[in-house]
């Protein structure tokens, strides 16, 4: 199901997942009106990279801030308020019920906030050397049934979990699906992938892109590509 007013562009998150604000700001130069969506996570975040929302802001763009609070109550309200007012779309949090809570509190009225289930990068067995004694399925369910319960606004879940949280939330709350690879492309330290048009075609709302747009030969011809896939999904 299409988001409400959300046009198949505007669901390419791209992941600038680099080292610099200037390798950033050149890639999205290079990308220019073929990307609308772009992800600030931890290796650009903590390079100055935050700097870049306002400006993005500005430019029109939309930003997903990927930081995964997780903290006591009080420190994840007050990283969420910061967040906040840097005029960021979506914000995301572990789907710890605490931390849920306090990040669900602390939002305002413009940052949507995003709760990260199972990691793409886990399995089964990563589960379980983690100590949980829930499947990948199952605690994902489990989350998703949380998260809703406290208002978030969407969750994180991969491409082979979206049909089941989409039965599970409803139209309601946002699915964004990372581990996306189109046909033929590196799986990388992912687990669990899925190709963009079959993302969408299982309830992923957004999809977040990174090593197939921004370590390609031609950035903006490979992002101009998943959009038309996603335009196919749309139908």
């Amino acid at each position: 199901m299409k988001p409400t007013h959300v046009e198949s562009r505007d669901r390419l998150i791209v992941a600038l997942d680099l080292s610099s604000v200037e390798t950033a700001e050149a890639l999205i130069a290079r990308l220019g009106d073929s990307v609308t969506f772009y992800k600030i996570g931890y290796q650009l975040g903590y390079a100055g990279g935050l700097a870049l929302v306002p400006k993005l802001a500005e430019r029109g763009k939309k930003v997903f801030v990927d930081l995964k609070l997780h903290d006591i109550g009080n420190t994840v309200a007050k990283g969420v308020e910061s967040i906040g007012k840097l005029g960021a779309t979506f914000l995301t949090v572990h789907a710890y019920p605490q931390t849920m809570k306090a990040a669900a509190e602390a939002r305002g009225s413009s940052l949507k906030i995003l709760a990260v289930t199972v990691l793409t990068s886990y399995d089964e067995d990563d589960l379980h050397a983690a100590g949980y004694r829930l499947g990948v399925s199952d605690l994902v369910e489990a989350r998703a049934l949380q998260a809703q319960a406290l208002g978030i606004d969407g969750l994180v879940c991969s491409g082979e979990e979206a049909a089941t949280v989409r039965g599970i939330v409803g139209p309601q709350m946002a699915l964004v699906t990372p581990g996306i690879r189109p046909a033929g492309s590196a799986v990388g330290d992912q687990k669990r992938i899925m190709t963009p048009g079959r993302a969408i075609s299982a309830g992923a709302d957004y999809l977040v892109v990174g090593r197939p747009v921004v370590e390609a030969a031609d950035p903006k011809a490979a992002a101009d590509a998943i959009v038309a896939e996603i335009v196919q999904a749309d139908g």
